[in-house]
């Protein structure tokens, strides 16, 4: 088998041929890493790739499966890690001078669940400076494989270059306003939120803790599915997971949508929609009822004021993380966002109130639509992917209505993923987002998956 088809494999496939020893991790694990170093000048996906340690790792999975000690899917299969995640021994600079001296003491809860399922780390991936809008100062932007002018998303953007060219078969993402499900849709791949508690966030950098979760990107939805079951549940480390059961993501994939109650918002999400993306979009909710689900109108009208809310929580929550930083590393930021920060923590806290009660009607308004539904559907994002150079400090210009569709399921806690439903007439991803209710991600996940296995759009590569 040729190194580049080594690297498309699915978890499963990769799995089944660890398993019976016909492939070794490796081998796997040395087709990643050169693939990872191959595409890295034109995608600048990853702030450090971890060579030495990852194939130390596979040859100890090697070890392990040979000795009858088989984990599960996840051992042997080389993944990458966003640079906002502690890594043992390793800088955690979410992509900002700021951090240059920040060498972990331990690994975060996900990447040691992800470590104990056996995983083999290649890398650490690029990231927008803090997880804001704008490329890392240190590193530079990761560039959209599709189109290396374009953007490869917002935050967990180096996470979707990765999968895409095949560096790797899953990576750790973060996700406060959009970004596991924005690069997921600028690069063409699958990325989950999950429900808010659900992953730990020990060890992660904040950005906002009232709307920061932990998820998965991956190529397909089945390949999310088992590294969110690796991640997922309660941590004592964490106060914010939930000690709520986890269920098997992937025992009820195959189950189909017959039946399902899918629910379409009147309000908000298909307004201002690029006429390219609501074709898509529309066409795979049609699809979606083609498949046996029963599609019905949804009404949430406060899901329009869902950035109002927004940006006023996340910029006083994140002013609150940095405040330490701001006092003594004020100069070491990138462009503007230092003096945004501090303008932050001078927000009236009336504000910060009032967008929390905003927050609480969008609450509301999704709580009582899922108790007529079972998944609703809407676009990811409602504007294609967009050049580097348009990218704007503080979400302006194009930026402004990226997250536009994402954030309502930060501020509600939604599990939400978004999958790719076809490509623009100039070759550039389009997403579609399926939301579900509290804790219900294996739902979301067998809807998704029954979408994705009636098309061919997750079976597509950038041109290299």
């Amino acid at each position: 088998m040729f190194t580049a088809d080594l690297c498309f494999l699915t978890i499963p496939e990769a799995s089944r041929l660890l398993k019976s020893k016909r492939l070794s991790s490796l081998e796997l694990t040395k087709a990643v890493l050169v693939r990872a170093k191959a595409t890295q000048p034109k995608t600048n996906a990853f702030t450090a790739i971890l060579e030495e340690s990852a194939l130390a790792e596979a040859r100890r999975a090697d070890r392990a499966i040979a000795q009858g000690r088989y984990k599960g899917p996840l051992h042997g299969i080389p993944i990458s890690i966003k640079d906002i995640f502690d890594m043992k021994g390793l800088i955690t600079s979410c992509g900002s001078a700021v951090l240059h001296d920040n060498v972990a003491k331990a690994d975060s809860t996900a990447v040691a669940r992800l470590r104990d399922a056996g995983a083999v780390i290649i890398g650490k991936n690029n990231m927008t400076e803090f997880a804001v809008d704008m490329p890392s100062p240190v590193f530079g932007p990761a560039h959209n494989p599709w189109n290396y002018d374009y953007l490869a998303g917002i935050s967990s953007s180096g996470s979707g270059a990765s999968l895409v060219v095949g560096a790797g078969f899953a990576s750790m993402g973060t996700d406060t306003g959009g970004s596991i499900r924005l690069p997921a849709t600028f690069c063409g791949c699958t990325g989950i939120k999950p429900t808010y508690g659900r992953v730990s966030r020990y060890g992660v950098f904040p950005l906002a803790w009232t709307l920061d979760h932990a998820g998965p990107l991956a190529r397909t939805v089945e390949d999310a599915a088992i590294t969110l079951q690796a991640i997922a549940g309660y941590d004592a480390n964490d106060p914010t997971t939930a000690d709520v059961p986890v269920p098997s993501y992937t025992r009820d994939l195959r189950k189909g949508v017959r039946g399902l109650r899918i629910g379409v918002p009147k309000e908000h999400f298909f307004e201002g929609l690029n006429p390219e993306v609501e074709a898509h979009v529309r066409q795979a909710i049609e699809r979606l009822r083609k498949l046996g689900a029963r599609v019905q109108s949804v009404s949430v009208p406060n899901a329009t004021k869902s950035m109002l809310a927004m940006s006023s929580i996340i910029r006083v929550e994140q002013a609150a993380a940095h405040e330490q930083l701001l006092r003594t590393r004020l100069h070491l930021y990138g462009g503007t966002l230092g003096d945004r920060l501090v303008a932050a923590s001078l927000r009236p806290a009336v504000d910060y109130i009032k967008a929390q009660r905003i927050r609480m009607l969008i609450v509301q308004d999704f709580h009582a639509a899922f108790e007529k539904v079972d998944v609703i559907a809407t676009p990811t994002m409602p504007i294609l992917p967009f050049k580097i150079s348009e990218q704007k400090p503080g979400g302006a210009g194009q930026g402004a209505t990226m997250s536009n569709f994402t954030a309502p399921f930060d501020l509600t806690g939604s599990p939400a993923i978004s999958i790719p439903c076809g490509f623009s007439a100039s070759g550039l991803p389009i997403g579609l987002q399926l939301i579900g209710k509290p804790f219900a991600e294996a739902t979301v996940l067998r809807t998704a998956y029954a979408y994705e296995q009636s098309t061919d759009w997750h079976t597509r590569r950038p041109p290299l």
